[in-house]
Parts: structure tokens; C-alpha cells; sequence
């Protein structure tokens, strides 16, 4: 085997400083040194990663040539995996330099070497979770804004009264975030006036608009069925009662979305087009507390989209003409996250992976507020925190919770994308017998 004792201990002392170190300082030992592993990252994404990356190489040629818009798109588009292939093929090339020193005849050299060997693997890993990260394909829906329905969900009069606490808690947690929020829907229900243990109203449903980009990202984590375990205001023998509430997330179309772009509500490709033809509207007279106006004008709304039987109904305005405004985007929010959820149904079918039983429905009860323990419990990241009073009220604690949920989410959309890309390369075997 040949050894490098040329290298002078000053450069090998300089590279300590650096977190990598540089592949032309350092000269091999053999050929056939170390096993190659890929920390942080499958080999089957590595592989995608690297057909990326020569198509990001192609294309970076062509444009220089010709410049070409739609070229020069998706140039931009994968130029972050080709970025962190680059850094994380360079560390792997520093850690294979780093094994090499630990052979050789100097023990000064190897004893540096061994130093630097498990910064060095750390950062590999870091950087091969990076780059899966980058793989990992981005939400349609990701940089819109959202809407989050509330609709009370098992548990009688108190899970309605827990539907108002939640309201309220995504409110203040807008509020402290600084993001501009708007109410499109707050129904109350008939409860005689009764108020629950922490004095909310008994809420029939509820709609809350958030306007910032990205806010659908932000937010769609929160998806599903919020169970909460407490002693009700009525209960006289202190047992504690479980109600749940659904929470939905649907993107919400810009108001200044224009022709060509994915929320283009009159372009038929569009998730957001819903053929005018195929929704029935009806007009009724409001109903609940609201003065003369109510149940003397025909000024609610319902919108009912025929093929799916998805009903929206609006009744907030004064006006016929706002609320049947506001029923549409309700309605086109919920049919665009239909037709999203059947792709995303289509695609896990033609996956043969255990990982589609990890696939939260709204059906699944996905956090716990028990107030008896001053904890809140998300049970898909298991991230526990004891503040529950911190969380309903939209402070730290709540922040805490969403930023592991979306940790979560995104471990699971790099699972479901090695998924693929083994299914594929399993599939292409297969065609190639």
C-alpha cells in the first residue's frame, strides 16, 4: 500500500482549521481505501440527485448558448440539489482523504486525522440530509395563502366549545406572528347562552383567512382531528369528558391570481376551475341572532358542486352578493384540495411501500390538550409540551409543536420520495429481465 509521508505536518496542521479538508492537498493511499458510505442519504436519491445534477450541467450549457425562459425556469428549479450534490460529494471526498491519513507511518498524521473524522462525518450527514431535503418535492400549494376550517367534531355542546378555543388559538397565534388574517366564516350555534369552562361560545363552524404567501406551508401540518380532555363547566362529579374538533387546511386562491397560473379560477387546467354549470346555488333566509334582517331577507347563500356533493354555505353578509362571493372561494379552496388529495391517492397506490399506512387522514386524531396534565401532545412528531395555556393562547409553546410537525412532514416526504425512486428502480428491473 502506498503511504504519503511527503505531506508536511505544517499543511496538515492548517487543515485542522478547516471543516473539510481540501481533496488537492492531500494524496491517496491506495485505490482501494475505505468503504464509500453515503451517511444522511439513500443511495437510490443519491442516484436521482446525480442525474439532476447532469441535467442541471446540460442545461446551464444550453443557456449559455441560447437563453430560453422555460429552459432557464427549470435550470432554477433543481439548481438547489445540484448546489448541495456539489458540497456533499465534496465532503464525502474529504472523509474518504481523512480515512487515508488514518494508515499512514506517522502517528502525528493519524492522530490529526482522527480528530477531524467524526466532525467531518457530521457534516456529511448534515449535508446528505440536505441534500434530500432539496429532492424532496415542493407543495403546489406551498407559497399560497390558506384557509383553516373548524367544525366541531365528537362530544356534543363541548366539543363545540372547544371549537371556539382553537379558533382563537390560531387567531393569537397569527396575531403574534404578525401574519394578516381575515374572518370569512364564525357561526355560532343555539346553546341558550351556555359558555364552556374557559367562557367560549358554543361555535357552529368557523373559517379564518390567512393572507400571507406561504401560509398554506405554514399551516397544513395542522390538518385533522385536535382531541382535547378536560372537566366540562356542567360536569358536577369532576369527570373528565373527551370531545374532538376537525380541522381542515385548504389553499386559498389570490385575489390578484391571474390567467396562466395555478390558481387561475377561470382556466380549466387549474385546480382552482370549477365549471359554473355543475353547482347549484340556492338562496335561504339567514337564521340565528342578527336583528331584523334576519329570517326577512334571502341574503344566505348555498353552493352545492353536484359531481362531488361538497355543500358550502355562507351566511355571515348582509349582503346576497358578499357571502356568495365568499361561498365560492370556500368552495373552490375545498374542491382544489379534493382533486390534490385523489393525485396524492393515485400516487400512493402504485407505490408498493409500508409507508402509505403512515398517511394522516382527517380522520385520525392527530394532537391532545389534556388540561387536567397542562400538556399538549402531537401525536405524529411526539413532541410533548407542558404549557398548555401557552399554547392556547398562540405563544412559544404552539410554535414549538407546528416547527416539529413540519419536521415530521418533511422526514416523510423524503421517505415517500425514496419510496418512489426504489419502486421505480424496482419497476425497471423488472422491464429489463
Amino acid at each position: 500500500m502506498l503511504t504519503a509521508p511527503w505531506v508536511c505536518r505544517s499543511c496538515v496542521r492548517s487543515l485542522r482549521s478547516l471543516w473539510i479538508p481540501h481533496p488537492r492537498l492531500l494524496r491517496r493511499a491506495s485505490t482501494n481505501g475505505a468503504t464509500d458510505p453515503t451517511p444522511g442519504i439513500s443511495p437510490s436519491l443519491l442516484e436521482r440527485a446525480r442525474k439532476i445534477a447532469a441535467e442541471h450541467g446540460q442545461l446551464s450549457v444550453s443557456l449559455e448558448a441560447n437563453f430560453d425562459p422555460k429552459t432557464a425556469k427549470r435550470a432554477g428549479e433543481i439548481s438547489r440539489v445540484a448546489a448541495a450534490l456539489r458540497e456533499f460529494e465534496q465532503a464525502r471526498t474529504g472523509l474518504g482523504e481523512l480515512q487515508t491519513l488514518l494508515t499512514s507511518d506517522d502517528a502525528e498524521m493519524r492522530e490529526l486525522a482522527q480528530d477531524d473524522l467524526e466532525a467531518t462525518k457530521a457534516q456529511l450527514a448534515d449535508l446528505g440530509h440536505n441534500l434530500s431535503v432539496a429532492l424532496s418535492p415542493k407543495h403546489p400549494f406551498a407559497d399560497m395563502p390558506c384557509l383553516i376550517e373548524i367544525h366541531p367534531g365528537p362530544g356534543g355542546t363541548e366539543g363545540r366549545f372547544f371549537a371556539d378555543t382553537v379558533f382563537h388559538m390560531y387567531q393569537a397565534y397569527c396575531a403574534n406572528k404578525g401574519y394578516r388574517t381575515r374572518v370569512v366564516q364564525y357561526e355560532a350555534s343555539d346553546s341558550d347562552g351556555q359558555k364552556g369552562s374557559e367562557g367560549e361560545i358554543a361555535l357552529q363552524e368557523a373559517v379564518l383567512e390567512v393572507q400571507e404567501p406561504g401560509a398554506y406551508a405554514a399551516f397544513r401540518g395542522e390538518a385533522g382531528m385536535h382531541r382535547v380532555q378536560r372537566v366540562p363547566a356542567t360536569e358536577k362529579s369532576g369527570r373528565t369528558h373527551t370531545s374532538a374538533v376537525a380541522v381542515w387546511v385548504l389553499p386559498s386562491f389570490p385575489e390578484n391570481s391571474g390567467p396562466g397560473t395555478a390558481s387561475d379560477v377561470e382556466n380549466p387546467d387549474s385546480d382552482f376551475y370549477i365549471d359554473p354549470t355543475e353547482v347549484r346555488t340556492e338562496t335561504m333566509r339567514a337564521r340565528g341572532a342578527g336583528g331584523q334582517h334576519v329570517n326577512k331577507t334571502e341574503s344566505a347563500i348555498r353552493l352545492t358542486h353536484m359531481p362531488t356533493g361538497t355543500t358550502v354555505s355562507m351566511q355571515d353578509s348582509r349582503s346576497q352578493a358578499s357571502n356568495r362571493v365568499s361561498a365560492w372561494r370556500i368552495l373552490r379552496s375545498r374542491i382544489a384540495a379534493q382533486k390534490r388529495e385523489a393525485r396524492e391517492e393515485l400516487t400512493r397506490s402504485m407505490r408498493s411501500s409500508v409507508l402509505s399506512q403512515s398517511q394522516i387522514t382527517r380522520g385520525d386524531k392527530i394532537r391532545t390538550y389534556n388540561y387536567q396534565q397542562d400538556r399538549c401532545t402531537d401525536h405524529r412528531s411526539g413532541m410533548d409540551v407542558h404549557n398548555l395555556p401557552d399554547v392556547l393562547a398562540g405563544g412559544g409553546s404552539l410554535n414549538k409543536i407546528m416547527d416539529s410537525v413540519q419536521t415530521w412532514l418533511l422526514d416523510r416526504d423524503i421517505q415517500n420520495v425514496i419510496a418512489e425512486e426504489e419502486a421505480t428502480s424496482a419497476s425497471d428491473k423488472k422491464g429489463g429481465k
